[in-house]
């Protein structure tokens, strides 16, 4: 269920295993990301660094289209059910910030 906060911010309720899996998501790609730092640090090649760094692009565009997902079949369903047509402006702003 979304819930607008009296600062403005929205917030969802997900379910418990949706936390735990984009989490463990998120950690993943943050250790990524520390490798790669430790590999600049270290002096590694910049084709090996250049590897890791699609790799961990690559996570965050796979996170991205979970919680796309997730959010159409939640979220945007919700506020359809309800009547709330704006929801689609909403989705097509969000989905050409994401295409660029």
């Amino acid at each position: 269920m979304i819930q607008e906060k009296d600062n403005g911010h929205r917030t969802v309720q997900r379910s418990p295993e949706m936390v735990h899996d984009l989490t463990v998501r998120l950690n993943r790609i943050e250790g990524q990301v520390k490798g790669i730092r430790n590999m600049v640090e270290k002096g590694a090649y910049c084709t090996d660094i250049l590897m890791q760094v699609s790799a961990a692009t690559s996570a965050l565009q796979a996170f991205n289209r979970e919680l796309l997902y997730e959010h159409m079949r939640t979220c945007v369903t919700q506020k359809l059910k309800k009547g709330d047509n704006e929801i689609i402006e909403e989705l097509i702003w969000t989905l050409q910030k994401m295409m660029r």
